[in-house]
């Protein structure tokens, strides 16, 4: 069986990563589940088993990874938005992400906005939960993000507008051999 192409949208809080991929889904020409981090987050109801600073966090990223992987094996496409951070304290399983999805078809997509947009969108936001402390969030992320250059194409959903965007990655998904993010981050592991 094909396995399903994966496109994981990956950016800060605010950055756009889910209405893109609301927009990316309306827009492609087959089948895409769109699956969000804050989706997992709402399924455990944002409460007290969900500590954002700990090991428990990692774990429940993981989850997101093995509904990843089951999907695209069974030939599911789906679109992930999520946040994935570099190799500090704040790690959420990027590498464990990597290994379980390599042979898979995966897009990596970053998703980016100047930090004045990032900042007017937290301050417009209501959906966040200040238990968590997401007010700023942004801006922190974005030093501990993966690199620009690790991913398979960057998006800035600032300059260009979220079709704009959605069709540059659309233009991808007809590449397959130009997934290579996930497949170098596997090489590099090491």
């Amino acid at each position: 069986m094909k396995k399903g192409k994966i496109i994981i949208l990956n950016g800060t809080s605010s950055a756009g990563k889910s209405t893109l991929a609301r927009v990316l889904q309306d827009r492609v020409s087959e089948a895409f589940f769109v699956i969000s981090g804050d989706d997992y987050m709402q399924m455990l109801g944002r409460s007290k088993y969900v500590d954002i600073s700990n090991e428990s966090y990692i774990q429940y990223n993981l989850v997101e990874a093995y509904t990843a992987k089951a999907l695209s094996d069974r030939g599911m496409n789906l679109i992930m938005d999520t946040v994935h951070f570099t190799d500090t304290e704040e790690e959420v399983g990027l590498k464990e992400w990597v290994e379980l999805l390599r042979d898979n078809p995966v897009l990596f997509v970053m998703v980016t906005c100047p930090l004045e947009e990032l900042r007017r969108r937290e301050k417009e936001r209501s959906d966040r939960d200040m238990r968590y402390d997401w007010d700023g969030k942004a801006e922190s992320q974005i030093a501990t993000l993966y690199p620009q250059d690790i991913y398979d194409i960057t998006i800035d959903n600032h300059k260009n507008t979220n079709e704009e965007c959605a069709d540059k990655i659309i233009e991808l998904l007809n590449c397959p051999e130009k997934f290579s993010a996930f497949k170098t981050l596997w090489l590099q592991r090491a």
